[in-house]
């Protein structure tokens, strides 16, 4: 057993997250160091093993660790090291803080871990700070207001020394207790210095972000409510340690109207109550999750089946009401187990509240696209008028006329009302043949209205009978044409085109000029086009000849549709600006915004494809596209689906010439009402369209937001490209966020099949670099040697020795110099892999070796060699008048000096000494 063994073992350990990996490699460098028999090196590993033990979830076994160190100091104080008293003293605050949380623990021993702790302070000369906060939260969690408050000043008043919580945890202890006295004011201000910083702490922003959640609703800031919890909650939610502060994320959801978002959060760590950190976690945890599913329930979805984990098993099946129930005692039981501990009811009564508490918010919406439950405001709109009831006609035939006018008109509601009217009045006669089948006729519109397709066949089947038996062959026809291109739209072109193409000859035959036989042409050219006989379709409409501005707008759109199929999509233009003029003219709002966005989009694919106009040409393009896209979405009107697409599609256009600030609304608008409209392929598109125009504005919360919503629906449809895309850009937004699993992401990327061998090194580098911004530089270093040898497979020279470079000096950072200088020696031999007439390159590249090379060396003591190094740097640098570059390293060559300069002074003093012994 060895030193070495025991190092290389806590070094894999510390590029770890905490959790069940990083406590493993500890308990086996602690078995070793035990082997070893070095009680310093012991004590270090065990100390190590009680953090991670702290922040792993498993605190109950930071008992153990603590107890044998502190025994371990007191028997030999001296044999531990230096550090051993600070390192005991900062985890005496885990352990009081520890004993609280679980009821088994008696009161006294948590008292008297208290008084030891003051007494180990004092005796060092360090501030009671510390100590009096952990008796300040002892108070807290026991109720006692007056002790709280009390003890509060004290710590709030005594100055900090190197034992206080860090400059971010000791304020977030602060802001709880001024949180839960109701001095939300204080607590803002004593917060707001920590919001402001960039705190290097595991624990941190997320543990202030989430104190401030209940502190943002009270004092109506619930914009940084939001963002608050979508930040903390996406940096806890992979840490069993949290599982409390999670259920103030959940009774957050609850108490905003985001019971959708709460039910995720607790159908993803449900299972986590069963290996619960503490009991007090696992109290918190379950009556935020019981106020949830009582909000679910009141809400009228108590019958929801929410999977429960089973360990080894299938999920179970579970009622959110029969969960809610459960849960709610297993919260009151354990507050049950506190409260015989502390000799008070104060936990009951807080869970009580916590399960019984009502919102403080409707809704506060997460997203901007989220409108639930209450829609955004819609344009003012003119009244419609009311529908007549039409009790002044008493003439069937009068009704039906009436009925099939306002249905032709497109306005169904109307024509129902004449049909109801003509039921009453049919119910006490003998209508004739025609008019029952012509009922009928009406009877299949009102049902294809109300999305019954399968009724609406079957009755206008009916209604062509009834047609032929009152000898109207021209209404049958019209009947059987409609059901043909339901057949077609329903995959049974075998059946419907033979129906469709019949009824169009009939009434072209025998009802020319009419707008049925027009329709009848319009349907069947539509559903050749989506059948791929782009000529038939053609060659039908050249021999339509329209009557009226509306008929002529529809036609010259048909005529577009189709020629947009073609390999000459540019001829489609001026037809589409005929259809509009005509159409506006007519006043058919639904088909000019059709033919809108449609020239809009084909206008837009023009310019970006044209290759002869200049940026000029290509940019007129554009804003022409833009202006009739804003056509569209004005002529949607209040028609939501119409609207929908429009934003849709000027956001996307926004995108490409005004930039991703201009796109954001019109995109929110497009994900509202996709969604909105149960529309989720649309919705998950227009989502990674946003994620993208948040991505490109900075706004990368959002982006990882709105990117990650969007991934599971996209995962599911035959569009890999999408799908890569959208999880491409969730790892770059979890970059900036400095979230460790956009490195995971990065290199999933850089595996999958077909992935462009240069790229899949860059995404390689790409997770690297992420790593290193973590201080995960061990796990760093392997991974740029992934990305050298990923680049070396490309035949990328520059990437080799740019990623063996990083590699080398993320050994120097993670203390492992000698081998990140065997590393910069390879760098530095595939220098010769670039290319000789790029001479520049070369010459840059090789300067930045030698400087990187230079801080290697000085580290591991081999002065010399490394001022050699930095002269050849700052002479490259020079060649190339990168000034800046050449100033960096003349610092590093003026410490390196320096360093010379005493080290020969000190041999010198040495020598000297030496002979004067002599």
């Amino acid at each position: 057993m060895s030193l070495e063994q025991v190092q290389d073992l806590m070094g894999r350990a510390y590029a770890l997250p905490y959790g069940e990996a990083r406590t493993v490699l500890t308990e086996e460098a602690l078995r070793r160091a035990e082997e070893l028999g070095d009680p310093r090196v012991t004590f270090e590993v065990r100390m190590e093993l009680g953090s991670a033990y702290e922040f792993g979830g498993e605190p109950t076994k930071t008992f153990t660790t603590f107890s044998r160190s502190l025994a371990e100091y007191d028997a030999d104080p001296g044999a531990l090291g230096e550090s051993a008293e600070h390192q005991l003293l900062w985890q005496f605050k885990w352990i009081v803080y520890s004993l609280t949380r679980f009821p088994e623990v008696p009161l006294d021993r948590t008292r008297a871990a208290l008084d030891d702790m003051e007494r180990r302070y004092k005796l060092g000369g360090h501030s009671l700070q510390a100590v009096y906060g952990r008796r300040a939260r002892v108070a807290r969690h026991l109720g006692n207001a007056d002790a709280a408050d009390r003890w509060f000043a004290m710590w709030h008043t005594t100055p900090r020394d190197e034992l206080s919580d860090c400059a971010g945890c000791d304020p977030t202890g602060k802001v709880d207790h001024l949180g839960w006295r109701g001095r939300d004011e204080e607590a803002l201000a004593v917060a707001e210095p920590v919001l402001r910083e960039d705190l290097n702490c595991a624990e941190q922003p997320q543990a202030v972000l989430t104190s401030l959640l209940p502190v943002f609703l009270r004092v109506g800031r619930p914009e940084e409510a939001r963002n608050a919890h979508l930040r903390a909650y996406r940096l806890m939610r992979s840490r069993l340690s949290e599982l409390d502060s999670i259920g103030d994320h959940v009774e957050f959801c609850a108490r905003t109207g985001n019971e959708g978002r709460g039910l995720e959060i607790v159908q993803r760590h449900l299972g986590w109550l069963d290996r619960a950190p503490s009991p007090y976690a696992e109290m918190r945890f379950a009556a935020a999750s019981a106020l949830l599913l009582r909000r679910v329930e009141e809400a009228g979805h108590g019958d929801l089946v929410i999977a429960r984990p089973v360990d080894g098993a299938v999920p179970a099946e579970v009622a959110a009401g029969e969960l809610r129930g459960e849960l709610a005692a297993r919260a009151l039981d354990v507050a049950a187990r506190f409260d015989a501990r502390n000799g008070n009811d104060h936990q009951s009564g807080v869970i009580r509240a916590l399960m019984e508490a009502e919102p403080m918010l409707d809704h506060l919406p997460l997203t901007q696209y989220d409108r639930r439950p209450a829609a955004a405001a819609a344009p003012a709109v003119p009244a419609p008028e009311p529908v007549p009831d039409h009790a002044e006609i008493d003439d069937l035939d009068a009704l039906l006329d009436l009925g099939q006018e306002e249905w032709t008109a497109g306005r169904i509601d109307r024509a129902s009302a004449a049909w109801r009217r003509y039921d009453e009045l049919a119910s006490a006669a003998e209508p004739t043949p025609l008019q029952v089948a012509r009922r009928a006729d009406g009877q299949g519109v009102e049902r294809f209205d109300d999305d019954d397709i399968e009724g609406a066949l079957a009755t206008w089947e009916r209604a062509a009978e009834l047609y032929e038996q009152a000898g109207d062959l021209v209404s049958r026809q019209a009947a059987l044409g409609r059901v043909g291109a339901i057949r077609c739209g329903q995959g049974q072109a075998d059946v419907g085109l033979p129906l469709l193409r019949t009824s169009t000859a009939y009434l072209s035959e025998h009802a020319p000029g009419t707008k049925r036989a027009f329709s009848a042409h319009m349907r069947l050219t539509g559903v050749l086009l989506n059948e791929g006989e782009t000529d038939e379709a053609r060659a039908l409409l050249e021999a339509l000849v329209p009557e009226g501005q509306e008929q002529a707008g529809e036609l010259a759109l048909m005529r577009a549709r189709a020629l947009v199929r073609t390999d000459d999509p540019a001829s489609a233009v001026p037809l589409l600006h005929t259809a509009r003029e005509a159409l506006r003219e007519s006043g058919d709002s639904t088909q000019l915004t059709e033919a809108s966005l449609m020239l809009g989009k084909l206008l837009a694919q023009l310019a970006g494809q044209s290759a002869e106009s200049g940026p000029e040409g290509d940019e007129q393009a554009f804003e022409e596209a833009l202006a009739v896209l804003d056509e569209a979405v004005v002529s949607a009107g209040t028609d939501p689906w119409m609207a929908t697409v429009a934003h849709a599609e000027r956001g996307t256009l926004l995108v490409s010439i005004k930039g991703a600030a201009d796109a954001v609304p019109d995109l929110v608008e497009a994900v509202a009402g996709f969604t909105a409209a149960g529309a989720g392929v649309q919705a998950s598109y227009a989502r990674l369209e946003l994620a993208n125009a948040y991505y490109a504005t900075g706004r990368h919360l959002e982006a990882a937001e709105t990117a990650e919503e969007a991934a599971p629906l996209l995962a599911r449809l035959d569009d890999p490209h999408s799908y890569r895309r959208v999880r491409l850009l969730l790892a770059h937004a979890q970059a900036e966020l400095g979230e460790e699993q956009a490195a995971d992401l990065f290199t999933e990327l850089a595996g999958e099949e077909g992935e462009d061998p240069d790229f899949a090194a860059r995404l390689l580098e790409l997770a690297a670099e992420v790593l290193t911004r973590l201080d995960k530089d061990a796990l760093a270093a392997d991974k740029f040697l992934e990305a050298a040898e990923a680049f070396a497979a490309a035949g990328d020279p520059y990437g080799v020795v740019r990623a063996r470079r990083a590699s080398a000096l993320c050994r120097l950072w993670c203390r492992q110099a000698e081998q990140g200088l065997a590393e910069m020696e390879r760098a530095r031999a595939a220098l010769a892999g670039l290319p000789a007439e790029e001479e520049a390159a070369r010459t840059w590249e090789t300067a930045r070796v030698s400087y990187d090379e230079a801080r290697l060396l000085a580290d591991v003591g081999r002065l010399d060699d490394a001022l050699a190094r930095v002269n050849e740097a700052i002479a490259a640098f020079g060649s190339l008048d990168e000034k800046d570059a050449a100033e960096t390293a003349a610092v590093l060559r003026t410490d390196l000096e320096a360093a010379l300069e005493s080290r020969e002074e000190s041999r010198e003093e040495s020598r000297e000494g030496n002979d004067a012994e002599a």
